[in-house]
């Protein structure tokens, strides 16, 4: 390297072209790097109904799921605040049963993934949830289709479904 060395007024400076280029892109590519990146982000390409009720339903199965999820009015009480008032009716007229109307089925999942949305309306919202059976002896997924509605301004449970 070419480059003069120089002290003056307490500070340490190196004169040459070299050095000059090292500098220069020293800043240049966290520069470029930055350009790019927030400039060139990934479309979102859901709905914004389908993005303002994911979160809600992926709320609800992740309460469900994770505690108990046999049908009774204590459980349907636990869950009340994810539901329509029209669902927590319907469902408080079944009264106790072995199948879980939020999984379809009486053989209860370990895990679920919330995956594709379909915007009906600006207040409706269809999902595709997986439900996962893992063990060592099985190892299944099953889905079903649950519908949220837009209520006062949240995002509630309305409809579970088997998909066909």
């Amino acid at each position: 390297m070419n480059s003069k060395f120089k002290v003056q007024n307490s500070k340490f400076k190196v004169q040459g072209s070299k050095f000059k280029i090292l500098s220069f892109t020293f800043y240049l590519l966290p520069f470029t790097f930055l350009l790019f990146t927030f400039s060139c982000s990934i479309p979102n390409l859901e709905s914004p109904e389908c993005t303002a009720a994911r979160t809600p339903v992926r709320q609800f199965y992740s309460f469900h799921v994770g505690n108990e999820m046999k049908p009774s009015a204590e459980n349907l009480q636990l869950r009340e605040k994810f539901l329509t008032a029209e669902l927590r009716q319907e469902l408080a007229k079944q009264g106790e049963t072995d199948v879980d109307y939020f999984t379809q089925t009486a053989d209860y999942p370990k895990t679920f993934r919330v995956g594709r949305c379909q915007a009906v309306s600006p207040e409706k919202a269809v999902f595709q949830v997986v439900l996962f059976w893992k063990d060592e002896n099985r190892s299944e997924q099953r889905e079903i289709n649950v519908e949220a509605i837009k209520q006062n301004e949240n995002w509630l449970v309305n409809k579970v479904e088997n998909k066909n």
